[in-house]
């Protein structure tokens, strides 16, 4: 995503029709670069050279705007995760690769990651009529890949534990704080370490 600049001629209105979506992506480009805390309708206005009162004909206010972004990113990620779950690999491997997966998208959509963090979280469904959220389908694809289970222990406590291993490693990616060097692990690496250490634990050591 390029930085948006002051007189780049970025700017959108009422002449392109879809003032909306044009509102949908500022807020995108800007939570991206300058972070969710000091976002405000009036930046996204700015952006799209519009007054902030022209807002409130789509979004009753900025938590309003930040719900839709959290919305599009929860569809995104559920994507991003069945199709990691139907790819190549056992099911250990395709397991992983969903953590894999969460790591890339928080990387990669910065602003939606940030967006449903900021209202919601991954414990709630997209759509509660018919779509499992992101968590439901990381406790589905561990009960697939287990099913013989962890000897007492609730498939959504382990589930819980590799999302917050894969936040936690999300987190720190983004702030610059995972510490770089030669032979140190890179992110993807801490994963998949991280959940063999989970699953190998939580199943008495069984392969």
């Amino acid at each position: 995503m390029r930085p948006w600049r002051e007189g780049s001629g970025d700017r959108r209105g009422y002449h392109h029709g879809n003032l909306k979506e044009a509102l949908i992506e500022a807020a995108r480009r800007f939570i991206a670069e300058r972070g969710i805390a000091g976002f405000t309708l009036v930046d996204a206005a700015r952006l799209v050279g519009v007054t902030p009162a022209a807002l409130y004909r789509h979004f009753r206010g900025r938590e309003a705007l930040l719900e839709e972004l959290a919305g599009r990113g929860f569809a995104d990620l559920a994507e991003r995760l069945a199709r990691a779950l139907t790819s190549r690999g056992s099911a250990l491997e395709r397991f992983t690769r969903m953590g894999e997966t969460y790591l890339a998208f928080a990387e990669e959509e910065p602003a939606y990651y940030a967006a449903i963090f900021e209202t919601r979280g991954l414990n709630v469904s997209i759509d509660s009529a018919s779509r499992p959220s992101p968590f439901d389908m990381l406790v589905e694809a561990l009960q697939s890949t287990f099913p013989e289970g962890f000897g007492g222990v609730a498939p959504r406590f382990i589930a819980l534990e590799v999302w917050a291993l894969s936040h936690g490693l999300a987190t720190l990616s983004a702030a610059g704080h995972l510490p770089k060097g030669p032979g140190l692990p890179d992110k993807y690496e801490l994963l998949r370490a991280g959940v063999l250490a989970l699953v190998h634990g939580a199943r008495g050591g069984r392969p």
